[in-house]
């Protein structure tokens, strides 16, 4: 009888094994050509906002000109993964000086709200939505930060087309209204939230026309009065009063005293090219330190479908995301040894510990000796090229909707640990741990690769796949992101939760079965998910032709288009 239970047991992991790949839309694993162009391309996730941000490239605007014309159609099109309530960062290739240059606009904790005022309470975890969970939004400022240094055309040209569609109407997509209305089940008792979001008391349904005049309405002020019209303005003090009314603690004053960081993105060289991420608080880190232990092996031998590579992959993976959740905190505020994490002799240290034939259950950190979202990508004429990600967090974010605003604020609080004396610990005015981090790759000193991939804690997992997809395994930028992926959760938090049974190992469609068998003999634990593989944007520079290459995916409605 025993055997007949464990027989079951190894009958129940195969079959969950056997369906733990669906994609939300697709089940094989094909792939399209890339798309060339000369003068201009863009990427992103809708292709309305594609289109938006070609028309700005024709009349003459820069990729920072066309990437916020994007972003701002998405904040309106995709409000499911990103908006004016949530934080940006960005990697922008400047071609007159030749230099890369990163934007850090996340925002802070409240200043008058602290981890005494949480445990007092109760609380053993920040919120996941509702006022507790919102920090300062950080969009519009970066948006004005990459104006200021890198735009041509005037704000109002830019938001005009998300302005118009705000007030007209635009129809809903397929994947959109399902992420929708899995939000209004979750958020859709915040006050307001329906109003903004469910005007004929439900969600809009796929192809069904949708308005949001109150965004239009915030988006025209912002044109016409600029960043100080939202941070300082009337819309901070609605804010301030909503926030309050709902027993939040953001104010006017935290609104005021926001500030954007440009930031050195930092760098590791993956077999001759270099791979840049932006420094913590977000986690790009993970990545050049998952590429620096994988450097080791000879990927391109054992193939991508191999249970060999997608066994190194995430045992690499489950060392990095340790540091992540020990070490990945606001600079400001814990001093985070970025150098030394993503340094090739700490990653030889660490290699030591993969055993090839069996799945870890735990690792410690790494000890120094001493002291859903969205991603876009746009190129111009002149050899510019932005690389941006902007997210609301955990979907819709709060829930927290200011009345007649048009957003939802996010809920980035979340991603605080309040478990004392930890770098990422709560406190006052400080910046919390942030999943959503933008990718670069320049090959000899000139732009390659812009590109990033979507999904939480998927985002550095997708990112190394992207790198070994095409530099290990050849292909192409769009098989690269077509390409089934690999996802591994229940690594240590930097919220503080911790791995003890090794986490699960995601497989989407196209891996063979006898790959899953032989991951399952090697110790690793498979699941069945539908759907947390990201969504990819990527853009590449061909030096040699003088054209610019655009991939983008069918995991979300993306479109990559030039001219």
């Amino acid at each position: 009888m025993k055997n007949f239970y464990l027989s079951a047991a190894f009958i129940f992991f195969i079959t969950a094994a056997l369906f733990s790949q669906d994609r939300i839309t697709g089940h094989n694993f094909a792939s399209r050509s890339e798309v060339i162009a000369q003068h201009g391309m863009a990427a992103t996730s809708h292709p309305l906002a594609t289109q938006a941000a070609l028309d700005i490239l024709k009349k003459g605007g820069s990729a920072v000109d066309a990437a916020i014309a994007a972003n701002a159609m998405l904040g309106l099109m995709e409000p499911t993964g990103c908006g004016i309530g949530g934080d940006l960062f960005a990697i922008i290739w400047d071609a007159e000086s030749g230099q890369l240059h990163g934007l850090n606009a996340s925002g802070r904790s409240p200043k008058s709200l602290t981890r005494e005022y949480f445990l007092e309470n109760g609380y053993e975890m920040i919120p996941r939505s509702g006022a507790l969970s919102v920090s300062v939004p950080g969009t519009i400022d970066g948006w004005f930060e990459m104006h200021n240094r890198f735009g041509k055309l005037e704000m109002q040209a830019i938001l005009q087309p998300a302005i118009d569609y705000g007030n007209n109407g635009f129809p809903v997509t397929e994947l959109i209204a399902y992420y929708l209305d899995r939000s209004a089940a979750r958020l859709g008792h915040y006050p307001n939230f329906k109003e903004t979001y469910m005007p004929h008391g439900r969600m809009p349904a796929k192809g069904e026309i949708f308005k949001n005049p109150y965004l239009a309405n915030t988006y025209q002020i912002i044109a016409t009065e600029g960043r100080d019209a939202f941070y300082m303005g009337d819309i901070a003090r609605t804010i301030e009063a909503y926030i309050k009314e709902n027993g939040g603690f953001l104010s006017y004053e935290d609104m005021a005293a926001h500030t954007s960081t440009w930031v050195d993105p930092v760098s590791t060289n993956y077999r001759g090219y270099d791979v840049w991420e932006l420094p913590p608080n977000g986690q790009g880190i993970a990545a050049l330190q998952m590429l620096n232990i994988l450097e080791g092996y000879d990927i391109a031998s054992m193939g991508l479908y191999s249970p060999e590579y997608i066994h190194l992959f995430v045992e690499a993976k489950k060392l990095a995301y340790e540091d992540r959740a020990h070490y990945y905190a606001d600079m400001d505020f814990a001093p985070v040894p970025v150098e030394w994490l993503i340094s090739k002799e700490y990653a030889a240290e660490r290699r030591k510990l993969i055993d090839p034939n069996r799945a870890s259950r735990r690792y410690e950190p790494g000890m120094q000796e001493g002291p859903n979202t969205i991603y876009l990508t746009v190129a111009d004429k002149d050899g510019n090229m932005v690389s941006l990600i902007q997210s609301n967090y955990r979907g819709m974010g709060s829930g927290m909707t200011p009345p007649g605003l048009g957003f939802v604020l996010q809920n980035r609080g979340e991603g605080f640990t309040l478990q004392p004396d930890r770098f990422n610990t709560f406190e006052p005015g400080k910046r919390p741990f942030h999943t959503i981090i933008p990718g670069f790759i320049t090959k000899d000193g000139e732009p390659y690769i812009s590109f990033g991939v979507m999904g939480g804690d998927m985002q550095p997992q997708g990112h190394v796949q992207i790198v070994i997809n095409m530099i290990d395994f050849g292909m192409n930028l769009q098989e690269a992101g077509d390409a089934p992926r690999i996802y591994h959760t229940g690594s240590s938090e930097p919220t503080g939760e911790q791995m003890t049974d090794g986490g699960v190992v995601m497989l989407e469609s196209g891996f063979p079965y006898e790959t899953i068998r032989a991951l399952l003999h090697k110790g690793h634990r498979m699941q069945w998910v539908s759907g947390p593989f990201g969504g990819y944007q990527a853009i590449k520079w061909d030096k040699v032709n003088g054209v610019y290459y655009g991939a983008s995916e069918s995991r979300k409605d993306g479109q990559a288009a030039g001219y």
